[in-house]
């Protein structure tokens, strides 16, 4: 993939994983991917429309998985996409934990373990200092 379409997916994602939030500014120590939200090994290419801005945990734990077991239907359902679903219909915030709103967010927080202890110790940082 060119510069081009990396620096597009970053300024549209104004420099936030588009699955927890989290701002590269807020945290430099963690070096931001420009992932696919369909893998390449499932046929996804480098457009614009099928790429994401994500931290590395969110990435690592996303994988090449399109689709998770949603936590309280026991049901398998699309994860989320940042491309096709509004984040706050999926999502929320309670403190520094991420809550899912609906099948689909519930099953991505799960996947991509959003709250996971070390997680929410940096987003409380974050919040503390009063960027998050």
């Amino acid at each position: 993939m060119g510069a081009a379409a990396r620096r597009l997916v970053w300024e549209r994602a104004n420099h936030r994983c588009e699955y927890c939030r989290l701002a590269q500014s807020a945290a430099p120590f963690l070096t931001f991917h420009v992932e696919h939200i369909r893998a390449r090994q499932h046929g996804g290419e480098d457009d614009t429309a099928n790429l994401a801005l994500a931290c590395p945990y969110c990435n690592r734990f996303k994988g090449p998985n399109l689709a998770a077991v949603d936590p309280r239907s026991g049901r398998l359902v699309p994860l989320f996409n940042p491309r096709v679903h509004p984040w706050e219909e999926h999502f929320a915030f309670d403190g520094v934990t991420i809550l899912g709103r609906t099948p689909i967010g519930r099953a991505t927080v799960n996947l991509l373990n959003m709250n996971e202890e070390a997680r929410l110790e940096m987003r409380a940082e974050l919040h503390a200092r009063g960027e998050l």
